[in-house]
């Protein structure tokens, strides 16, 4: 059997891979939030992202501006952490972290029965810092920061909240959309770190350079 291949350039790959994303899902989107969903198509190839992903109101120009003050980015995985455009972010001032693999969160949760991912979002919220939070792995930090935001402990920029998964996974997403503060969320069992990162990437390019 012969194998028809695009002949494609390296730098066309992601332009065309769009192009194809646009012409198969046969609809306009938002164009407030068509970058967001056309990336994370992209990222995974699953077209379900075009109905799954919930923006609450206003979200993407509150988050945009968020960056541009220089808000900083969470994360619950080194995998999320490493497909951030880290440059991108550094341009407004931002930086990223993830505490998952720090000798303190792993004692606090030891010491208090949780998991880390709950012990770093703890950690997270003593930096007082403008921060965004992307979870794409634990249910269990979408839960904390939940409990965080209801204490009036924390108040994030934004919460991007897609874990994988199947257990607590819908409800920690639920509780999210309960709060007043901006969010996107994945409804349903799927998502994960890759996603974290390219929802986040896709809001820094909508940035573009600062001026």
């Amino acid at each position: 059997m012969k194998v028809e291949l695009e002949n494609v350039k390296p730098m066309e790959i992601e332009r065309r891979s769009f192009e194809i994303i646009t012409e198969e899902l046969g609809r306009e989107l938002p164009e407030e939030t068509a970058p967001i969903i056309k990336r994370c198509i992209h990222t995974s190839a699953d077209f379900e992202y075009a109905d799954s992903l919930y923006f609450s109101e206003g979200v993407v120009e509150k988050a945009l501006e968020a960056i541009r003050r220089g808000a900083c980015i969470v994360t619950d995985t080194q995998m999320a952490k490493s497909g951030i455009n880290k440059k991108a972010l550094a341009l407004h001032g931002g930086e990223t972290y993830c505490f998952m693999s720090d000798e303190d969160v792993a004692a606090a949760a030891k010491e208090n029965g949780t998991t880390r991912a709950t012990a770093s979002m703890d950690k997270a919220a003593a930096l007082h810092k403008p921060l965004i939070f992307a979870i794409g792995n634990a249910p269990t930090a979408l839960v904390r920061l939940y409990e965080l935001i209801r204490e009036g402990k924390l108040r994030p920029e934004l919460v991007i909240g897609v874990p994988v998964g199947f257990v607590n996974v819908v409800q920690s997403k639920e509780l999210i959309m309960e709060t007043d503060v901006p969010c996107i969320v994945a409804r349903g069992r799927k998502g994960g770190s890759n996603i974290a990162a390219c929802i986040c990437n896709a809001l820094l390019y909508m940035c573009g350079r600062p001026e």
